[in-house]
């Protein structure tokens, strides 16, 4: 069972040092996108500790369109998405580099997609996240983001990660 009502109201444990607030989004070329998005992978090893999920997500970058969080001109998170059919879309793989968690900086991803996103005709966004029944202080706080940010958990499914159950979240970002 998934407790909303913590995953809404806890706040996340690690508080980031001061950084500066110039924070920039841009699309991200396929030939540039693994480069970029490989540090900040490589920063979050808690999430992305599986050396061939991890490949996969920084080869995925290259062929999905890849947003880039930049502040100060240096890659601080990315979003890369997944359109399965004209009104849905799914979040890929995102990240936030470790040192700029809890800045804004994966808040103002998710708001500069869903926007785009509704502009294009989508009217429902997913994404997957390791499952509640395997419990994880870095997926509590995956959930509670997502949850924070208007996701609902869907179900929760087996089978589709080796060993790690798959919790499915959606959120219509259409009025």
């Amino acid at each position: 069972m998934i407790d909303l009502d913590s995953a809404r109201l806890r706040p996340p444990p690690h508080t980031p040092s001061l950084v500066s607030t110039q924070l920039t989004i841009s699309v991200a070329s396929p030939n540039s996108a693994p480069t970029l998005v490989e540090p900040i992978l490589c920063s979050v090893p808690d999430w992305f500790g599986i050396e061939d999920s991890t490949l996969a997500y920084i080869a995925a970058s290259g062929q999905k369109p890849t947003y880039i969080a930049s502040r100060d001109g240096h890659p601080v998170g990315f979003v890369t998405l997944t359109h399965h059919n004209p009104v849905a879309a799914e979040i890929h793989c995102m990240a936030v580099h470790r040192d700029h968690h809890g800045t804004g900086v994966g808040t103002a991803l998710l708001r500069h997609v869903e926007t785009l996103l509704e502009k294009g005709g989508v009217r429902f966004l997913q994404v997957k996240t390791q499952g509640p029944s395997k419990p994880s202080p870095e997926y509590a706080r995956t959930l509670h983001f997502y949850v924070s940010r208007g996701f609902t958990p869907l179900e929760e499914v087996r089978g589709l990660w080796p060993g790690i159950p798959c919790l499915i979240l959606v959120k219509a970002i259409t009025a």
